[in-house]
C-alpha cells in the first residue's frame, strides 16, 4: 500500500471499474495528485465489478446510455480486454416481438449494427437453444464480454505511470469534512487527506459515504440472482471463456451466457429484494464477497423452469449441476438511470454511482471532462444526479421506485409509462378541482399534473370531424383523443392549464443584473416589466436549459423554468452565484402556483375579474404586470407556449383555489375548459414549433442548429459565449426541422403514429448522419389538431433541411413517408404570431 499524501487534487473512493476509470481519465486530463481508495483488497475489492456478469449489449432506447456504452466498448477494446461474441435477444410473445422491432429502430437511430432474425437463424447462432419457442430474435454482432478487473488494473497502471495516482487498498473512509458547504478533508483509518474534490464511486456503498459529507446519493442496493450450471460438454469443447453468442431471454426477464464450461443464468424476474448500504457485510465477514449474498433458491425456482424450457438439452446434460449461485447486489435508483455529477448539497463531492460495467469507462471519461472543463461531450441530462428534487432523494421514494423498477430492467416499458409508487407527493392548490374533473395525472418532478380531463369527453362529439383515435393499443397508451379536443376548444374559445410544476427562482440584489447577464444568452438588461426568453448554455456552447426571465425591478428578477428540469436549473444557477454576496437567490417554487389562461377569449375572461387594462396597447406581448384578480394578487405574464392569446398567472400558493374558481366562474359564459399538459407540452407546442429541453434542446446541439440564435450578440460575457460565436460563424451542421407524416398506414392496414426516437431515413432507407457524426431521429412527435396533421421534429443535415424534402421514419418495424414541412423556427400555425400578440 502506498503512503497517503497529506493533500490531493482529488480523492476517488472505490476501485471498481468506475473508480479506476475516473482516476485514469483525470490523470489523462492533467490532474497530477489523485488518490484512489478502497476498503477492500485489489484487484477485486468486493464490489459488483467482481461478480456482475461482464457482458455488453450496446443498444438501449436511451441515446445517452447507448453513447456511453459504445464509448466504453471502444475503451475496453483499446485496453485489450474486450472479446466480441455477438448477442441475441429473443421474443417468446407477440408483445416482445413488437418490442424487438422498437429496439431495432433504436439501433438504427443510434447507429448500432443490428438485425431482426427468425427462429432458424437464432438456432444457427445458438445450436443448443429450443428455437420452437422463439418467435423473433434481435441480433447484435458487436455484443461482447469484458474483463473489468483486468481493465481496472490497466487503468490504474497507466495513471501511476504518469506519476499522477496513489492507490491505497484496504483503506476505510471514516469521514468527509466540509467547510462552508465544500469538501475540505477526507478521513481514513490510514490517515487524513486534505482535498476539495472527492468522487464517490463505490457502488452500493455510495449513499453511506455521501452521508458522511451531508449529501444524499439516492440509490438502494438490490439483489440480482445468477447461477452457473456445468460442466456442459458442448461449452467445454469450445475451449474458451465464450464461444457462443449471449442470449437475453427477454420475456421471462433472464439472460444466459457461456462462462467456460458453464452456462451462467441471470434473472431480473424475482421479487425485488432490497438492502441497506449499512447492512452489507464487511469483506472479512462475507462468505464470498460483500456484494455476493447467500442465494435464496425459492426466488430462482420459477426462472430455472424458464431456462430449462429454452435450453433443455444442455441444462439436463449428465453431470451438470449448479456450481455457483449468488444473490449479487447492484444499485437501483428512482428512475433506473445512473447518478453522475456534483451532488446538490455539497460542492466538490461528485457522484459516479449506479453505473453498470458496460458504462464504466465511458462514465469515467465523461466525469473527468465534467470535473475538468465544466461540460461533457455526451449530454448527461438524464444521468445528472441533480435531476432529483429533495422529495425524490428520500429513502422512502428511492426504495419505492426501486421496488417498482426492478422488474422493468428487462421489461417492456412504454416511453410515456407512468410510475405508480409513491405518487401524490406534490399537489397544486388546484388538485381537488382537478380530481373532481377526472383529470388523468402524469408526474413530473414529483408534481401531479393533469395530462387531460375525462370531464372533457363531451368535446369528442363536438369535434368528431376533426380528431381521430389511435387504433393500435401501443400508440394509444398513455394518450387520449380528449387532448386534441381540449386543444381545439382552446383555439376556438379559452382554456386553463395548471402550470404549478414550474420551478421559480427570485434573483435580487445589486449584482443581480450582471449575474443573469452571465447566465443567459439573451440580453437581460430590459425595462422593468419585460420578459426575456433565453437559452442557457454550458461551457461548450450546448444547451444547459431554456427558460424565461421576468424583470420585476431594477435589481429584482424572476426566473421561470420547466418543472422537469427545475432541480438541475437550481443547482446550475446556485453554483454560479457571485461569492461577494451581491446576489440573493431564492427558490419560490413551493410558494407560487401558476395557471395558464389562453385562447381568443382569454382577455374577455380575465378582464371581467380585474380592473387592470389588458388591451394589447397597454399590456403588450412579452411583458409582465402585477394585477388583482378578484382579490388574488397575481403576476400576469403575457407569454404563450401554445401560440394563443393569454397569460401565465402566478399567484400565492394558498390563494390558488380562489384563482381557479374565479376564472372558471368568469369563463363559464365563454365556454372555458380545463386543458392538460398534453396540449401545453405537445399539441400546442408542436403547432408552433417550440423546442423542449431534453428533447430538441440538449448539450450536443447549439442554438444555431436549434434555430434559437439571436439576431445580435450582446456585449456582456456569458457562459458558452465563445463556442456560441464560433457556431454562428461556422453555420449549422444540422438544422432543427418540423416534419409532417404523409401516410401512416402499416402493412396490415392499421394507422400508426410514430413517436420520439424513431430514426429518420432517406427514401432509400439510408441513415441520415450530419458532418459531426450525429444521426437524425425524431425528437418529439404528436398531433397538430388545428392543422389536421401529425408532426414530428428532428435535426437534419443541411442538404435535407429543405422544405418539401421527402424522407422516411422507421417505427415498429415499418417505414412511413414524411416530408419537411418547416426548416427552422417559423411556426406552421399562425406563422406571424398574430394570435398571441393581439
Amino acid at each position: 500500500m502506498s503512503h497517503l499524501p497529506d493533500r490531493a487534487e482529488a480523492v476517488v473512493i472505490g476501485a471498481g471499474i468506475v473508480g479506476n476509470s475516473v482516476a485514469h481519465h483525470l490523470a489523462q486530463a492533467g490532474w497530477h495528485n489523485i488518490v484512489l481508495l478502497d476498503k477492500g483488497p485489489l484487484p477485486d475489492p468486493g464490489g459488483s465489478t467482481g461478480h456482475a456478469s461482464n457482458f455488453i449489449f450496446p443498444v438501449d432506447h436511451s441515446k445517452e446510455i447507448t453513447a456511453i456504452t459504445v464509448d466504453s466498448m471502444h475503451q475496453y477494446e483499446k485496453l485489450g480486454t474486450l472479446v466480441t461474441s455477438g448477442g441475441v435477444e429473443i421474443a417468446r410473445t407477440e408483445a416482445r416481438v413488437e418490442e424487438l422491432k422498437r429496439r431495432m429502430a433504436s439501433a438504427r437511430a443510434w447507429g448500432i449494427d443490428s438485425e431482426l432474425i427468425g427462429p432458424e437463424k437464432v438456432a444457427e447462432l445458438v445450436p443448443f437453444i429450443d428455437s420452437s419457442i422463439v418467435k423473433l430474435g434481435f441480433w447484435t454482432p458487436s455484443v461482447a464480454v469484458v474483463d473489468p478487473l483486468r481493465s481496472g488494473a490497466l487503468m490504474r497502471e497507466q495513471a501511476q505511470a504518469l506519476g499522477a495516482l496513489t492507490v491505497s487498498a484496504n483503506t476505510e473512509v471514516t469521514g468527509i469534512e466540509t467547510r462552508h458547504g465544500t469538501v475540505s478533508k477526507i478521513r481514513t483509518d490510514r490517515g487524513d487527506v486534505e482535498t476539495d474534490t472527492v468522487v464517490v464511486a463505490c457502488g452500493v456503498w455510495s449513499p453511506r459515504i455521501a452521508r458522511m459529507a451531508g449529501a444524499r446519493i439516492p440509490l438502494t442496493p438490490a439483489v440480482h440472482q445468477l447461477i452457473d450450471v456445468g460442466p456442459i460438454p458442448e461449452l467445454a469443447e469450445t475451449r474458451s471463456e465464450i464461444g457462443y453468442p449471449i442470449v437475453r431471454d427477454m420475456d421471462p426477464l433472464m439472460y444466459e451466457r457461456q462462462s467456460g464450461a458453464d452456462l451462467e443464468i441471470g434473472s431480473y424476474a424475482h421479487r425485488a429484494i432490497l438492502h441497506d448500504a449499512d447492512d452489507i457485510p464487511s469483506y472479512e465477514t462475507a462468505q464470498l464477497s460483500p456484494t455476493q449474498l447467500p442465494f435464496t433458491q425459492e426466488d430462482f425456482d420459477p426462472q430455472m423452469e424458464d431456462a430449462l424450457e429454452l435450453f433443455p438439452e444442455i441444462l439436463n446434460a449428465p453431470g451438470a449441476g449448479i456450481r455457483h449461485s449468488i444473490n449479487g447486489l447492484l444499485s437501483m435508483t428512482p428512475d433506473g438511470a445512473p447518478l453522475l455529477g456534483e451532488t446538490p448539497e455539497v460542492r466538490g463531492l461528485w457522484s459516479a454511482a449506479s453505473v453498470w460495467i458496460k458504462e464504466g469507462p465511458g462514465v469515467g471519461r465523461l466525469l473527468a471532462e465534467w470535473m475538468t472543463h465544466g461540460s461533457t461531450e455526451i449530454d448527461l441530462h438524464g444521468a445528472d444526479i441533480a435531476r432529483f428534487y429533495p422529495n425524490q432523494r428520500t429513502t422512502t421514494h428511492v426504495r419505492a421506485r426501486a421496488r417498482e423498477g426492478f422488474n422493468k430492467i428487462y421489461g417492456i416499458v412504454h416511453p410515456q409509462e407512468q410510475w405508480e409508487s409513491n405518487r401524490g407527493q406534490r399537489l397544486s392548490p388546484f388538485h381537488t378541482r382537478e380530481v373532481e374533473l377526472s383529470a388523468k395525472f402524469f408526474e413530473v418532478g414529483g408534481w401531479e399534473r393533469p395530462h387531460w380531463y375525462e370531464s372533457n369527453s363531451p368535446l369528442l362529439e363536438q369535434y368528431a370531424d376533426r380528431i381521430g383515435n389511435r387504433p393500435h393499443e401501443w400508440d394509444a397508451r398513455w394518450w387520449s383523443p380528449i387532448i386534441n379536443a381540449e386543444h381545439l376548444a382552446m383555439r376556438e374559445r379559452v382554456a386553463v392549464i395548471d402550470l404549478t410544476a414550474f420551478a421559480q427562482f427570485d434573483v435580487s440584489g445589486p449584482g443581480a443584473l450582471d449575474y443573469l447577464q452571465r447566465m443567459a444568452v439573451a440580453q437581460v438588461d430590459k425595462d422593468v416589466g419585460r420578459i426575456v426568453y433565453t437559452p442557457v448554455l454550458d461551457r461548450s456552447g450546448g444547451f444547459r436549459s431554456d427558460l424565461t426571465i421576468v424583470r420585476l425591478g431594477t435589481e429584482f428578477f424572476r426566473v421561470i423554468a420547466g418543472g422537469a428540469d427545475g432541480a438541475r436549473d437550481r443547482k446550475w444557477f446556485s453554483d454560479h452565484l457571485p461569492e461577494d454576496g451581491s446576489v440573493t437567490f431564492t427558490d419560490m417554487t413551493s410558494a407560487v402556483c401558476t395557471l395558464g389562461l389562453w385562447g381568443p377569449r382569454a382577455r374577455d375572461v380575465l378582464s371581467s375579474v380585474t380592473e387592470a387594462d389588458l388591451s394589447a396597447g397597454t399590456f403588450p406581448f412579452g411583458t409582465a404586470r402585477h394585477i388583482d384578480v378578484d382579490g388574488v394578487p397575481a403576476l400576469a405574464v403575457k407569454i404563450s407556449y401554445v401560440g394563443d392569446l393569454g397569460w401565465e398567472l402566478h399567484a400565492p400558493f394558498e390563494q390558488g383555489m380562489k384563482l381557479w374558481d374565479t376564472l372558471f366562474e368568469a369563463g363559464r359564459e365563454h365556454g372555458i375548459v380545463p386543458a392538460g399538459i398534453g396540449v401545453y407540452g405537445t399539441t400546442g407546442r408542436l403547432e408552433k414549433g417550440y423546442r423542449l429541453m431534453g428533447a430538441e434542446l440538449e448539450g450536443e446541439y447549439d442554438p444555431v442548429e436549434a434555430g434559437l440564435a439571436l439576431s445580435k450578440v450582446k456585449s456582456p460575457d456569458f457562459i458558452g459565449k465563445q463556442p456560441y460565436l464560433e457556431a454562428r460563424e461556422q453555420g449549422p451542421a444540422a438544422t432543427l426541422c418540423t416534419l409532417s407524416l404523409v401516410s401512416n398506414t402499416d402493412s396490415a392496414g392499421v394507422a400508426r403514429y410514430p413517436q420520439a426516437h424513431s430514426p429518420i431515413l432517406t427514401t432509400s432507407g439510408d441513415r441520415l448522419v450530419d458532418s459531426k457524426g450525429r444521426g437524425s431521429y425524431v425528437t418529439s412527435a404528436g398531433s397538430a389538431p388545428s392543422l389536421g396533421e401529425y408532426l414530428l421534429m428532428g435535426y437534419l443535415p443541411a442538404v435535407y433541411a429543405v422544405e418539401g424534402t421527402a424522407l422516411l421514419v422507421e417505427y415498429m418495424g415499418e417505414r412511413y413517408p414524411v416530408k419537411v414541412a418547416r426548416a427552422g423556427r417559423t411556426p406552421l400555425f399562425d406563422p406571424d404570431d398574430e394570435r398571441m400578440k393581439s
